[in-house]
């Protein structure tokens, strides 16, 4: 072969290796890792959320609303016991969830309980077994109190009022079953009677609230 020849042999294998497709060096990010592009060039799909699993014992049907009553007494302190040292009573703890009427979890609910004491006296002055609560993310909630004692006309209650975040206000009383005084009080509801069971130390209690909105 002579040396132009070569000489044009040369030039086409370089001009050859340039025309080549280059590999893409892959990005570092700050942490170290290799970053990994599509190579496709379509936008990677976007990440859902799944929903939270809703506990079972909703039934879609919002819970009955009850009369107020005149000892309500508004801003009362977030505390998640009601009990205090030296308190007369049968401690007990409430536990439930909070839904929405489609039985999706009402998180962040607020739950503003108050009631009697164990002599069945309101402490209209100050808070004394008044205090609020806030569902968590799964609608779940828990407050610890005492059995509250029954008064003239009334059967033992605790009045409570509920509302999921920006939704209306559920007022309502919750009950005890198998309370003597149930069936002579005109304002008890049996929707309103929670599963109680005796435990070490006193008893738990458990009611789910089902709001109208949502």
């Amino acid at each position: 072969m002579t040396l132009a020849r070569r000489v044009i042999c040369l030039v086409v294998l370089l001009v050859l290796a340039c025309q080549q497709p280059q590999a893409s060096v892959p990005a570092i990010g700050d942490s170290g890792a290799t970053q990994t592009g599509s190579t496709s060039g379509a936008p990677a799909p976007e990440t859902q959320t799944p929903l939270l699993a809703a506990p079972t014992g909703c039934t879609g049907s919002p819970t009955p609303a009850q009369t107020e009553g005149p000892y309500y007494k508004a801003g009362s302190p977030q505390k998640a016991s009601l009990r205090e040292p030296g308190m007369q009573g049968t401690p007990l703890v409430i536990t439930g969830y909070v839904f929405t009427r489609s039985c999706q979890p009402a998180a962040g609910a607020w739950l503003d309980f108050w009631q009697a004491d164990a002599r069945g006296s309101y402490d209209n002055r100050g808070f004394r077994l008044r205090g609020h609560v806030f569902a968590d993310e799964s609608g779940r909630f828990i407050i610890e109190t005492i059995i509250p004692g029954e008064y003239a006309g009334r059967t033992p209650h605790i009045h409570v009022k509920v509302r999921a975040p920006n939704g209306p206000v559920l007022t309502t009383q919750l009950y005890l079953p198998n309370a003597p005084g149930n069936q002579r009080d005109s304002i008890f509801s049996p929707a309103m009677v929670m599963e109680v069971q005796d435990v070490p130390g006193g008893r738990a209690a458990s009611y789910n609230f089902v709001l109208s909105a949502g």
